[in-house]
């Protein structure tokens, strides 16, 4: 059976990653140190290439910056898609066309300086976001890139030059690129082509030497460049190897693991290793392989190794924790998954009689890794043996006494069973001691229970009893055999206790990271992610917990606590979230702290700062309960900013439906005051005239209280609307007659309805409704006169009432146009009228109003459309119980 064969999980979830990336487009980045170093040529001439295969090229948008090679080489191409013409501070300036390009869909296109900020107005802020649409949607990308422009390392590059780059792209991206090619040019080449001017325009090459393109800069900005790309490389080449499961160490790149262990040169290895690291400007790791045996050390010798492990750390390693049974096999197995090629341990100091009984864990490490290079460092304290040996002879006198005691407990069952069970089942029951002395009290205590069992077995039950004396030598082989069963027993169910405590610690973890996260993923406040974040932090490390959040000034505050007593110092938080670094308890920054601060750092900027009391904060010594506090508070930080981020959308929401709204209510005051003002002032203009006849005069007087009229009404719509939504109209309710009502809004519009034929269908026996009657009957004057207003002269308009299920129903319908289909719902919204006939004078408030004097009611209004023709508006309203008539008096 083949051991190395792929893990049939990891083949399924690379299917699936291949079938996604199947679907997006191919990205290729032309990488340089700086401007000048011909990536947009070489780009140019790959794609040239490509058109030479056959393949269709597009360029979207070069940037020739006037170099007369690059030009002439652009001219080549045969399409070149036209730019966007954007107006910004009235200059007229030219950005990718996106649409254009996605119209197009070419198998590959050109798009120039990745990390390009778009100018505003644009559909995305940067290029980058432009060229991972244009991936997503299939389509094949070549682009180019300067090392500074990085995220990750735009500070560094601002150290080295003097100088922030601000345009930078984020890392994923860049390492999500398919294909990363180096354009590189030693600096000497690039400062004479600066000199001829084929850089930039000769105004600008004197400033720029003496600034940006100076050779120490040029030199550091290279490095950078050839070791991003070779960290890509790496990145791709352990991918690799894990989709193809192969466990041998591939010498591609130097990679160190110092084996950190209880001995006391632990701080002089970690030491060694850092210069090693530093002699071969390699990566470097530290780890503690923690096994059954090394869980019985001393807690100064744990602490030892938690001090070396903190070293390494402050001299740049990554350092971890490892649990397994066997030493080598788990180090040579994270060896391999690291793909190291290097490992630093200390030199043995076992006594001689040991190490020629016992393989030297030197030797057994160099058998079992033949690929991996081991590197010895001395021990130059010899005394320290001796303090080993000690240590290593301390142990719990209490678990050998508990041993002692159930081994004695199991004779003393076992002689009162002889007499009813056979000599073998006495044995199996003192093996079944060993294993639970075993899995209680560890390996030591369960070898005892082994020994002693065996020699208490010989003693009272093999004859002859109450001696050590044997009378049948096969006996000697049943001791021998029972000792050997029992000791391997032993053995596996202490290898199955630590297994077992392991994974708990592990499962305890995860649960932990687990549950924060779930419940983080339903908080829609701050107030909720900051009690979350306190409860779980404050839960799972046994400290007291607070949370500082930024005020609009960027000055600290408590934002919530799980104590009562404060644990934090404001400055020494403010100071945290300044300088994004953690301090206090446990670091090299102002340890003085009685609490341990530790910055929210979310993808966009650091939201605030967790504190956590110093008395209980022993785990920042282990790097995997300090690695669990980090990804809480990273979890935290991803919380808080999500938060951020909707509360922003939701203010952008509000503010631009209020922006909505005050577009179309100024558009339609401004149309439908203006229209019935010019008219009013017209028609008093022409009244003013004395010559008019006086059926003239009558008539003029009659339009001018018609427009007036219609002003009236437009107002107080827009007041009954606006004191509806503040509740400062009060119901009057009343038992009503929907009879009269109708009839009243009837004669309120009898002019407007005098052109139209009005149909009233409403039974005698109809019951009372409680309503208000002049808001009710303005809601019918509404609809009435929306009815007369949408309809053509000699239409039938039909009013009727019913009284069914409790409700009193009110049906207003006409035989006109109708609604528009698909709006029936949209026409109750504030200013939104019909299209059909958006010519019409109103604002749109109309039916919203109508909508709120009837929920006001609790009752309910809507729309829809005729089966033949018209439009149809229904009214339900809650009936009641009635009072008799004596009881109206």
């Amino acid at each position: 059976m083949n051991e190395e064969r792929p893990d049939p999980d990891q083949l399924l979830a690379e299917i699936k990653r291949e079938e996604i990336a199947a679907q997006r487009g191919k990205l290729k980045i032309f990488i340089g140190a700086c401007a000048g170093v011909g990536k947009t040529y070489a780009m140019l001439n790959a794609a040239q290439q490509r058109i030479a295969e056959g393949i269709d090229v597009v360029i979207g948008v070069v940037e020739t910056h006037g170099r007369s090679e690059t030009i002439k080489l652009l001219e080549k191409f045969p399409e070149v898609l036209p730019l966007r013409k954007i107006n910004y501070r009235g200059k007229s300036l030219a950005e990718l066309d996106i649409d254009t390009a996605l119209q197009r869909t070419p198998q590959l296109i050109i798009v120039d300086e990745l990390a390009h900020t778009n100018i505003e107005g644009s559909r995305h802020v940067k290029r980058w976001q432009d060229v991972d649409e244009l991936l997503v949607n299939g389509i094949n990308v070549y682009t180019t890139l300067n090392v500074q422009h990085l995220e990750s390392l735009n500070d560094v590059v601002g150290g080295i030059t003097g100088i922030r780059i601000w345009e930078t792209i984020p890392d994923r991206f860049f390492d999500s690129a398919d294909e990363v090619t180096l354009v590189d040019l030693p600096p000497d080449e690039l400062l004479e082509r600066l000199k001829e001017g084929k850089v930039y325009i000769p105004e600008q090459v004197e400033h720029a030497a003496k600034n940006f393109f100076r050779k120490g800069n040029l030199i550091a900005l290279r490095e950078l460049a050839l070791r991003r790309t070779a960290d890509r490389v790496d990145l791709q080449m352990r991918a690799y190897r894990a989709d193809h499961a192969i466990a041998n160490v591939w010498q591609a790149r130097e990679r160190i693991i110092a084996c950190i262990g209880p001995g006391s040169i632990g701080d002089k290895l970690v030491r060694s290793a850092a210069r090693l690291a530093n002699e071969l400007k390699a990566d470097w790791l530290a780890v503690y392989v923690e096994t059954p045996a090394l869980q019985r050390l001393s807690k100064a010798d744990r602490q030892r190794i938690l001090d070396h492990l903190k070293l390494a750390e402050e001299l740049g390693a990554e350092t971890a924790t490892l649990a397994g049974s066997d030493l080598i096999a788990t180090l040579i197995a994270y060896s391999q998954s690291r793909n190291a090629n290097k490992l630093v341990v200390g030199h043995p100091t076992d006594l001689p009689w040991y190490q020629q009984w016992h393989p030297r864990f030197i030797d057994t490490l160099a058998r079992f890794s033949p690929d991996i290079d081991i590197y010895v460092v001395g021990n130059d304290k010899p005394s320290q043996i001796r303090s080993r040996v000690i240590n290593m002879g301390t142990m719990k006198w209490w678990n050998y006494a508990w041993a002692t005691a159930a081994c004695g407990v199991t004779t003393i069952l076992a002689a009162g069973l002889l007499r009813i069970f056979d000599l073998s089942n006495v044995v199996m029951l003192l093996l079944l001691t060993v294993v639970g002395v075993s899995i209680r009290f560890g390996r030591g205590a369960g070898a005892w229970a082994a020994a002693l069992s065996v020699l208490l077995f010989d003693f009272f039950f093999v004859p002859p009893r109450f001696s050590f004396v044997v009378s049948d030598v096969q006996y000697f082989f049943t001791f021998t055999l029972m000792l050997l069963i029992a000791l391997i027993i032993g053995q596996l169910a202490a290898k199955l206790r630590f297994e077992a405590t392991t994974a708990n610690i592990r499962e305890r973890r995860a649960q932990a990271l687990a549950a924060l996260s779930k419940e983080l993923s339903g908080a829609l406040t701050v107030e909720q992610v900051v009690e979350i974040a306190n409860r779980h932090v404050s839960g799972t490390f046994n400290s007291s917990v607070a949370v500082f959040l930024p005020s609009s000034q960027e000055k600290i505050k408590v934002a919530g606590t799980s104590s009562s007593q404060p644990i934090a110092d404001t400055a020494v938080a403010q100071w945290v979230y300044d300088h994004q670094l953690p301090a206090g308890f446990g670091t090299q920054t102002l340890s003085a702290a009685v609490s341990h601060y530790l910055p929210l750092k979310a993808p966009m900027r650091t939201r605030g700062v967790l504190v956590l009391e110093a008395k209980n904060l022993l785990f920042l010594d282990e790097p995997e309960e300090k690695r669990l506090l980090d990804t809480f508070a990273a979890q935290i930080a991803l919380a808080l900013e999500r938060v951020h981020y909707v509360e922003v959308a939701q203010d952008a929401l509000v503010l631009m439906e209020g922006e909505r709204l005050r577009n179309s209510l100024l558009s339609a005051i401004s149309h439908d005051l203006r229209t019935p003002l010019t008219a009013l002032v017209g028609l008093a203009s022409t009244l003013t005239d004395s010559n008019l006849p006086e059926n003239s005069q009558k008539e003029l007087a009659i339009a001018i209280q018609n427009e007036a009229q219609q002003m009236s009404d437009l107002v107080t719509n827009l007041l009954d609307m606006a004191r509806l939504q503040t509740g400062g109209v009060k119901l009057k309710k009343d038992w009503q007659s929907i009879e009269e009502i109708v009839g009243s809004a009837c004669m309120q519009l009898h002019r407007v309805l005098a052109t139209h034929k009005l149909v009233i269908s409403i039974p005698p026996n109809l019951p009372l409704c409680e309503c208000d009657p002049i808001l009710i009957q303005r809601v019918i004057v509404n609809l009435l006169s929306n009815a007369a207003k949408f309809t053509s002269a000699g239409s039938i308009i039909t009013i009727s009432a019913a009284a069914e299920n409790n409700e009193m129903a009110i049906v207003i319908e006409d035989n006109g146009p109708g609604l528009p289909r698909g709006q029936e719902t949209r026409l109750f919204d504030k200013f939104t009228r019909g299209e059909t006939e958006s010519n019409k004078p109103g604002v749109g408030l109309g039916l919203a109003l109508c909508k709120a004097i009837i929920e006001a009611h609790d009752g309910k209004i809507f729309a829809e459309n005729c089966i033949d023709s018209g439009a149809r508006f229904t009214i339900k309203l809650p009936l009641g119980i009635a009072p008799m008539p004596e009881e109206l008096l």
